[in-house]
Parts: structure tokens; sequence; C-alpha cells
């Protein structure tokens, strides 16, 4: 028997006015994902063969972000907001495909788990509507769910509730799933005699039980359905998903020496037994392997300049602490990336160890090489970027300067200080510096016609 089919739409219209901000609501971040973007992964590791998304009008950034994360799903526009099944509405063409299962959910609801998903979806095989609900501590503000005898009869709008059905403790949390064969009838019937005068999907409930149709409810814990419409909810969603990051990586076989400290996002990749010291940082786009140890205070972030280049960092590697690997950062096994060390675009070989106050830019350096203390990677001439490599097993002295494009051969020592314009052969010293003079009684001198002893 083949597998019910689903159609996923994502309501993503909302301005969120309360964000106080110019970027729409369901672009804005938890654990550095958009929101929207949170919602489209739960809705493809949920099983959907099919999404429709519903953004406001005129938002391309809206829809680029779909598609970033989608490429194959459709975008309609809700040109004017007359409330949830209207939204719903403007994504009729896909509706009227025939799908065995419509799945409603919102693009500002990020913590929705993939299961609680499939589980609604597929509890509309067997019910016209099926309804996700939880209990909030105070349940001021939400759609009470009506039940009779336990068989759910109606949503009802605060706004729109008795004395009575406001003392529920039940409320919607606005996810639902239709199922396919009425989906679009019941949608149409909706109307608008409301105390908004807008059409309300919550009213498909009732418009299904009074056709004789059965309505079911399912219930999540009050932290996956939270929703944000203001930075204060947008922090907390923070807090949940950290906190739920922070328990994969420990089941994982990762060690967090202090868990609230770290930061994680959607993303971040952690090996087995990997240790991890307080207050770091997984910015987008990292990988790490097994066996590394990070440092306190490290940052490693992978998205720059609005692109994403992963940060990789193989087995066995010590990192930090106060490291910092930017975008395009690929750290070979076994390697040491030390105190106070930037590096950005770069390769780092096998064994290498950069451990003290280094900067390394769009560079290549090869295994078993040291970078001594202070070297830079002069990269950036105010126009363009230009290359550096390092050969395996080359030592770089201590406060060099190597300017781009530049190669230095397996083997070769960089003198300490030296300013490195030009390729160094392998197996060769290149001293760049200029050359000491002592001037004896010079500083004896200097003091007596100052009138200091």
């Amino acid at each position: 028997m083949p597998r019910p089919s689903t159609l996923a739409i994502v309501l993503a219209a909302g301005e969120g006015t309360r964000m106080k901000s110019a970027v729409p609501k369901v672009l804005h971040r938890v654990g550095a994902c958009t929101l929207v973007g949170h919602v489209m992964a739960a809705v493809e590791a949920a099983g959907a063969d099919d999404v429709a998304v519903v953004i406001g009008p005129d938002r391309a950034d809206v829809a680029a972000e779909v598609r970033r994360f989608s490429p194959t799903a459709e975008v309609f526009e809700q040109r004017e907001r007359c409330g949830t099944a209207h939204a719903v509405l403007a994504a009729r063409t896909a509706i009227g495909r025939g799908y065995d299962r419509v799945l409603i959910v919102f693009g500002d609801t990020p913590l929705v788990r993939p299961e609680t998903m499939a589980t609604l979806a597929a509890a509309a095989e067997g019910a016209a509507v099926a309804v996700l609900g939880f209990r909030p501590e105070d349940p001021s503000g939400y759609g009470r769910l009506v039940t009779d005898g336990g068989r759910l009869i109606a949503i009802r709008e605060e706004k729109d509730a008795s004395a009575e059905e406001k003392t529920i403790g039940l409320c919607n949390a606005g996810l639902m799933a239709f199922g396919g064969g009425t989906a679009l009838s019941l949608l149409e019937r909706i109307g608008n005699a409301n105390a908004k005068g807008e059409f309300y999907l919550t009213d498909a409930v009732e418009l299904a039980v009074a056709s004789g149709l059965k309505a079911v409810t399912l219930e999540a814990a009050d932290d996956e359905v939270m929703g944000i419409n203001d930075r204060a909810q947008l922090a907390a969603a923070e807090a949940v998903f950290q906190r739920r990051a922070r328990a994969a990586a420990l089941a994982g076989g990762a060690t967090l020496v202090a868990p609230d400290t770290v930061f994680f996002s959607a993303d971040t990749v952690l090996g087995r037994d990997v240790v991890v010291e307080p207050f770091v940082v997984f910015g987008p786009g990292v990988t790490v392997g097994d066996n590394v140890t990070i440092r306190a205070f490290s940052h490693l972030n992978g998205f720059e300049k609005g692109k994403l280049d992963r940060v990789a960092v193989e087995a066995g590697v010590e990192l930090g602490p106060f490291a910092r690997l930017r975008a395009g950062a690929a750290i070979g096994a076994g390697a040491h990336i030390g105190n106070f060390v930037e590096v950005k675009a770069s390769t780092i070989g096998e064994g290498a160890k950069v451990n003290h106050l280094t900067y390394l830019g769009d560079a290549s350096v090869g295994a078993g090489s040291n970078v001594g203390a202070g070297t830079i990677t002069c990269n950036y001439d105010g126009y363009g970027k230009y290359r550096t490599t390092i050969g395996a097993g080359a030592f770089i002295g201590s406060n060099s300067s190597l300017v781009a494009p530049v190669t230095i051969g397996d083997g070769a020592y960089v003198g300490s200080g030296s300013v490195v314009t030009d390729d160094v052969p392998d197996h060769a010293l290149a001293v760049a510096r200029g050359r000491q003079v002592n001037k004896a009684g010079w500083a004896a001198e200097f003091r007596r016609l100052k009138g200091k002893p």
C-alpha cells in the first residue's frame, strides 16, 4: 500500500511589527538559523512530499530564504491580510492537487519537532481535522480547544470565547492537519463573522463537526509550540533551542565542561569525545571531528558577509583558548591552533602548530609546519585578496609578515622579524630585516643630554 501523500503549507506572511525591525519576522534567527529555515527543515524531516509557502506581498527576501532550504517549494503571496484561513487559501492550487493530507504550520514557530509534525499529519488520515494543542501556565490570549465528552467540537478565539470557555486550559497551538479529501471544501466554507472580521482557520473544526466529520486533537509541550512575535519571545526561543542543542551534544558523546556557557548553531556537528571548555561559541557551518579539544573563549563561524563557507576541524585537534576560526578554515588532524590565533579561508595541515598571536588568512600551511608567535599573512591590499602557501615542515619565525602572494617552500625557515615579499625555496633560510647596528655609549650620552642620570 503506498504511503499517504502530504502537502505542507507554511504560513510565513506575518510582518511582525512588534519586533521593531526592518527585517521580516520569519527572517530573524534562533540558533543562527532563520525562523522559517527551522520550519522548512522540520517539514522536510517530517516527510512532506511537497511544500507550499505563503508569504507577504513583495517579500523576495523571504522567498529566497525558503528556496535556500527547499528549492522545489512553491511560493504564494497573500496580498491582503484577512486571517489564517485566507492565507492558507492563497495556496489553493496546491491544495487542489489531491494530497491525502494537508499539514499547516507557521513560519514563526521554529521549535516544533519533525516527529510532532509527522504525528499530526498522520492523525488527519482518520479525521477531517487534527489540531495541535498545548497547556500553557497562563492561557490568556490563546484560542481554547472546546471538547464534549473528550471529542473536539470547536476552537474558540479568546475574543469570541464565553466566560466558561476562557477557563479551559487546553489551548490551540496553531498547527493543524486536514484530510485531503475534504480540506478544500472546509476551507472555502469558512466565513468572517467574528470579532475581528477575519477568516479564522480554526473555524474549520466546527464546520467539520457540523458536517458529521471527525475532529481530533493532539498535545505538545509548551516550549515546543512557542510562537515568536517580539524580541523577548525570540530570546526565550533561543534559550529553548540552546538547551536542546546542549542536551543533544552531551547525548552524542561530547563533554561540555560548563554546558550553559556553550552556544550552538542549528547545523553544528560535533564528533565523539570532543571536549568543549566554557564560553565557546559555534556559529553556522561548523563541523568538528572526534577527540578534539576546544578550549575556553574560542569562536568558530563559517558564515561571513552573507555567505556560508564551512569551518572543518579534523580529529585530534587542540584549539584555543581564545582562538577564532572564520569562514573557510580547515584544520587538519592533530594540528594545534593556540591562543589569540585567527584563521580565515585557510587550510592548516596535519600536525601543524600555530600556537600564539597569529593571523592566517587565505593561506595553506603544510603538514608539520610551525608558525611562530606574531606571524601574519598580509593577504589584502585594499582591493584584492592574495594567497600565501607554506610548505610541509616549514618553520616561520616569530613576528614575521608574509606578504602575499608568496610561497614558503617545504622545510624552509623564515627568520624572526622578517617581512617576506619573495618566494622562499625548499629548505632555504629567508632573513628579511634590517641589519642590527650597536652604537657604544649612545644611551648614556642621550640621557646626559636630557639631564637624566
